[in-house]
């Protein structure tokens, strides 16, 4: 079936119903089937004198009901969407512009606008007021084969120049039924909640899974909540107060630390209610005083924490990143299960994902239906199906690489286990071989460094070709105490090979902002090297 005509077509069904939800602090502004449809359709008077069916157009704008109702237009006029995010660098957006010479540019404020001129004085631009102005139009949508290029999202671009991944209808056509059938078994787990799924979505529509959790409420019929204020988040939880949240792993690691930091805090038969309560949720029999000890501390410190979400959460959803299993098992002590969803840009952003109640911490689910994966060379994970991308922007020498024999490659290390699941070790490429010759991945080291070490927002390991491993830390409450014992800790549980023999506590924050963060908050690891290249120096003299 044509997703986009789906989509229209619920607006159709529900003209009263909210369709997407802006949450402003305590408040709610919904907008409506009927307001987006009013919406839409005058947009799509608007871009037609903007461009032709199959032409690309980058949509630049923070989350809103006006983003979404500019995506559905340039869907129904038969345009090649290409999301950006409004908070990149402006010379690395124009870049992305340039590469795939749109015939519009659609941002959502004058400040976006004014960052893109300076690049790029002659872009074609569009604002979110301009295009919203137009006569309304009543005509059918574009009607949209499974062949053609639906959008093109850019990748992150981690080590190099971003890629545009072509994803086709097929691919998302595949790839709908299937989340929707995913999220209908998570909620069922405890009975189909009344009134429909309540969704709140904080991440920026760009991203390949964000793009696929809009879709997919746009697909079912059910009304989505947008987070306005990511510094106003925890009273934007509340006020949504959702059944469940896609999050990246490091929000859900602040999330641990920081409640941690507080019970620190706190009297001191709290904190030993938590430290006998956590000591019995790791002890395999439970006896009668451990299941005393954890129901006390449900009612006492676990209830309070899961107020923080609103009363009506079930899960957590977690991606972008392999979650860390001591972050993970936390949160299920607390009674807010996580479940994980594991995929790229490049294969409409999901390969595997956690089936509860059947969850291993730590792992990252079973393949989807359809979806076939194996392991090809040093342990690479490769993946075949209908959800696996077209093609890169412009790029056949990169395309050609990305395959091996008819399988994508990754670029992943993966494991699986007997029961079918799947653990995401690392990045191939991403392999550090110090001069002992054995290999090491960083992230799963580094993970332990996050979760374990109080104030740590990011680590990086390195030692490539240097005769151990060392560490850069960086954090905004970082106490170099605690971040010698957390090492030592960690290395007493590690083979001489992988012990991290040095560290370094940096200043500077990594950010999105000071390029040492992609968009989707994920370490660039050259550019740190580059930018710390005396201190990791100095760990060596």
């Amino acid at each position: 079936m044509d997703p986009v005509k789906r989509f229209l077509d619920h607006l159709a069904h529900s003209p009263l119903s909210p369709v997407v939800s802006e949450v402003h602090g305590r408040s709610l502004l919904s907008t409506s089937g009927r307001q987006m449809q009013h919406l839409v359709r005058r947009a799509r008077s608007t871009l037609r004198v903007h461009g032709a069916p199959g032409d690309r157009a980058v949509l630049l704008a923070d989350n809103s009901a006006r983003w979404v109702a500019a995506d559905l237009a340039l869907l129904a006029e038969g345009r090649v969407v290409v999301p950006m995010y409004a908070r990149q660098d402006p010379a690395e957006l124009v870049q992305m512009m340039h590469d795939c010479d749109p015939s519009v540019v659609l941002v959502g404020s004058e400040a976006l606008a004014e960052a893109v001129r300076t690049h790029w004085p002659q872009a074609p631009l569009l604002s979110f007021d301009e295009l919203f102005a137009g006569e309304i139009l009543d005509a059918p949508p574009h009607a949209w084969q499974p062949d053609d290029d639906l959008t093109i999202i850019y990748t992150s671009g981690t080590s190099g120049q971003a890629k545009g991944v072509v994803l086709t209808v097929a691919n998302t056509a595949f790839m709908l039924p299937r989340t929707e059938s995913a999220l209908r078994a998570m909620m069922a787990l405890r009975g189909e909640p009344a009134g429909g799924d309540r969704v709140f979505h904080y991440l920026p529509f760009c991203f390949a899974g964000s793009r696929i959790v809009l879709w997919t409420c746009l697909w079912r019929g059910v009304p989505i909540m947008v987070g306005t204020d990511l510094d106003n988040m925890a009273e934007e939880l509340r006020t949504a107060s959702p059944h469940y949240v896609l999050n990246v792993p490091m929000l859900l690691e602040r999330i641990k630390n920081g409640v941690e930091a507080n019970l620190r805090t706190q009297p001191a038969p709290i904190r030993w209610l938590m430290g006998r309560a956590t000591g019995a949720w790791h002890a395999q029999p439970r006896g009668r005083r451990d299941r005393a000890a954890l129901a006390l501390a449900d009612r006492l410190v676990f209830q309070r924490i899961r107020d923080r979400f609103g009363p009506h959460l079930r899960c957590l959803i977690a991606g972008s990143a392999p979650l860390g299993p001591d972050t993970q098992r936390w949160f299920e002590m607390v009674g807010i299960p996580v479940y994980q969803v594991y995929g790229l840009t490049e294969t409409t952003a999901i390969v595997t994902m956690d089936q509860p109640p059947h969850v291993r911490a730590g792992r990252v689910g079973r393949a989807l239906p359809e979806v076939q994966v194996r392991l090809g060379s040093d342990d690479e994970l490769l993946v075949k199906g209908d959800n696996v991308f077209d093609r890169y922007w412009q790029r056949p020498e990169a395309t050609a690489a990305a395959f091996d024999d008819g399988w994508f490659r990754t670029g992943d290390r993966a494991e699986v286990h007997e029961d079918g699941t799947w653990r995401i070790v690392g990045r191939v490429k991403n392999v550090l071989v110090p001069t002992s010759g054995h290999n090491v991945a960083p992230e799963p080291l580094e993970r332990r460094l996050v979760e374990t070490i109080e104030g740590v927002e990011h680590a990086v390991v390195v030692g490539h070709g240097r005769p151990h491993l060392a560490a850069l830390v960086s954090g905004d409450r970082v106490d170099g105490g605690a971040v010698e014992q957390g090492i030592a800790d960690l290395n007493a549980e590690l083979p001489h090979y992988r012990r991290i023999r040095a560290h370094v506590l940096l200043d500077e924050p990594f950010t999105i902002d000071n390029g040492l963060l992609t968009a989707n908050r994920k370490l660039k690891r050259a550019a740190i090297e580059d930018r710390f290249a005396h201190h990791i120096d100095a760990m060596y003299a």
